[in-house]
C-alpha cells in the first residue's frame, strides 16, 4: 500500500513475538544524516518498546544508501546477530543516479537476508522531494524507522 494511504508508524502489535534475548543490528547512512538519525532512533525507540535490551542494538553507519547493502553484511555475518535493519534516505535528483542507487539497495539487501537466512530489513526512503522524505521521517507518514523496526519484530516471529 502506498505511504500516502496509511501511517508508517501504526501497526498491531498483539502477535510480536519476544525480543528480549534478540540481537539487531541498524545500518544508518550518513548521506541525509538529519534525516536518518530520526529514522534511526525510530527504530531503536521501537525495538526498546517492544522488549529489546539496549546493549542487544547495535548501530554502524556507512557513508551512503549504496552502502547499506555491505554494511548489512557486515553484521548479518554473525552468528549472534539476529536481525538487521537498514535505513537510508535517496531523493530524486536531475540525473537517474538515483533509480541506480535505489536498485541496487533493494536487490544487495535481499540477498543479504538470503544468504545468512536472517531478517534484513529495507528502510530505505525513497522520494522525489526533501518534503517528502521528512514526511516519512517524522511527518505526516509517520516514520519509516519505526516500520521497519516492526517489520524486523514480525520477521523473527516466523
Amino acid at each position: 500500500m502506498a505511504t500516502a494511504l496509511q501511517n508508517l508508524s501504526d501497526y498491531d502489535a498483539s502477535n510480536f513475538t519476544d525480543i528480549s534475548e534478540k540481537r539487531f543490528g541498524l545500518v544508518v547512512a550518513e548521506w541525509n544524516r538529519e534525516i536518518t538519525d530520526v529514522l534511526s532512533a525510530g527504530a531503536y525507540d521501537t525495538l526498546l518498546k517492544h522488549g529489546a535490551k539496549a546493549e542487544n542494538i547495535y548501530r554502524n553507519t556507512v557513508p551512503g544508501s549504496f552502502e547499506l547493502t555491505l554494511g548489512a553484511q557486515f553484521l548479518a555475518q554473525h552468528d549472534e546477530m539476529d536481525a538487521v535493519i537498514c535505513l537510508g534516505v535517496v531523493i530524486r535528483g536531475e540525473t537517474k543516479h538515483d533509480d541506480y542507487i535505489c536498485h541496487a539497495v533493494a536487490q544487495g539487501i535481499t540477498q543479504v537476508g538470503l544468504k545468512f537466512n536472517k531478517p534484513v530489513i529495507f528502510g530505505l526512503v525513497t522520494t522525489n522531494t526533501l518534503e517528502q522524505a521528512w514526511d516519512r521521517a517524522s511527518g505526516k507518514h509517520g516514520n519509516k524507522g519505526v516500520e521497519a523496526a516492526v517489520a524486523a519484530i514480525q520477521m523473527l516471529g516466523f
